[in-house]
């Protein structure tokens, strides 16, 4: 089986990738990814101890796109998953993010290949989020405990990158309709674990760590700057886990759209984040309040594994403190990287 994975050099893709390679016997795994944001290099050498080629080009480029091999499945990572960059950098958000699935569906098209596509829980909107803890307090804890599930509201605003995965997520209705290949899509919560070089409005789980591991500043950013925003995350190796079930049972089981996340025990507000990351590391940091809260930012949101287990018998092994515990050790392992956390 040959498969591409777009984005592979980024934290998901690669080590979606690697997961692969050691499993699927016979299997000839390939990365696309431009290279451009941080720590795709240091990826990209990890994909090289695997035999793992990367086509180093951009994703909206379908004269190159074309030209690639002929691939059996396409697992597609490939996003500018910043949600800030919605406003810094709108043209290559749409581009990336929409011409890019574009693309690749017309690949998948002319290689009859099917398609895994990495969908976000940024779809559902940013409205009826926020309505969900309208009647809380913001100065308290947010104690609703409401799952998110697949038919969720998704027609009113959710960011730029939300529009760009849902509009995507339509085009694959679209282009598959007629056709015999196969599709699936996961709206994923936040994603973290080993290997993710985090920011501030992506990859925050990781970021907070390293904050707290190099002992630097770090902000409550919105609703009242308390730190009481709530998500779920799920470990990477449990994304990965689900990602082979899904190719291992495509034959029966496609054209469905599942939410895949930590769930309701592996949920946590960044004030209790705080509190275990000053545990593990032994350190205590500055955080700063910032009350202003972003035109994008919800304070709320777990996933419901129910649909993908009913499928797959799948949900998360790995619990938060494990998450959390892994990182640290892989920062501990990896200091050189402290410069991809100013």
């Amino acid at each position: 089986m040959k498969i591409l994975i777009t984005g592979g050099c980024g934290f998901v893709g690669s080590n979606i990738a690697i997961y692969l390679k050691k499993r699927i016997k016979k299997s000839s795994i390939y990365s696309l990814d431009n290279l451009i944001r941080k720590g795709s290099i240091i990826n990209q050498n990890r994909l090289r101890n695997y035999k793992i080629k990367n086509f180093n080009f951009n994703i909206e480029n379908f004269e190159k796109i074309k030209k690639l091999p002929k691939f059996d499945l396409v697992v597609d990572c490939c996003a500018e998953p910043a949600i800030e960059a919605s406003r810094g950098d709108p043209d290559r958000v749409f581009a990336t993010n929409l011409i890019g699935t574009f693309n690749i569906l017309k690949k998948c098209i002319a290689d009859n290949a099917n398609i895994i596509f990495l969908s976000s829980s940024r779809v559902y909107s940013i409205e009826k989020l926020r309505e969900l803890v309208k009647k809380v307090k913001i100065s308290n804890p947010i104690k609703i405990r409401k799952k998110i599930k697949e038919n969720f509201h998704t027609s009113s605003a959710s960011s730029l990158y939300g529009f760009t995965k849902l509009a995507s997520e339509k085009l694959i209705n679209e282009f598959f309709f007629t056709t015999k290949q196969k599709y699936i899509i996961n709206r994923f919560g936040v994603i973290s674990g080993p290997w993710q070089f985090g920011k501030q409005d992506q990859g925050f789980i990781s970021l907070w760590m390293a904050k707290y591991f190099f002992k630097k500043k770090l902000s409550y950013i919105g609703f009242g700057g308390n730190g009481h925003q709530i998500r779920d995350v799920i470990h990477i190796d449990d994304v990965c886990k689900i990602i082979y079930l899904q190719i291992k049972n495509l034959k029966k089981i496609y054209n469905k759209t599942f939410n895949i996340g930590g769930g309701l025990k592996n949920s946590i507000s960044l004030k209790d984040l705080s509190k275990k990351c000053e545990k593990i590391t032994k350190n205590k940091i500055k955080i700063n309040r910032v009350s202003r809260t972003s035109s994008y930012d919800i304070p709320y949101y777990i996933s419901d594994n129910t649909k993908v287990n009913k499928f797959y018998k799948w949900q998360p092994s790995k619990n938060i403190n494990q998450i959390l515990n892994d990182i640290y050790l892989w920062l501990s392992k990896e200091k050189l990287i402290k410069k991809y956390f100013k």
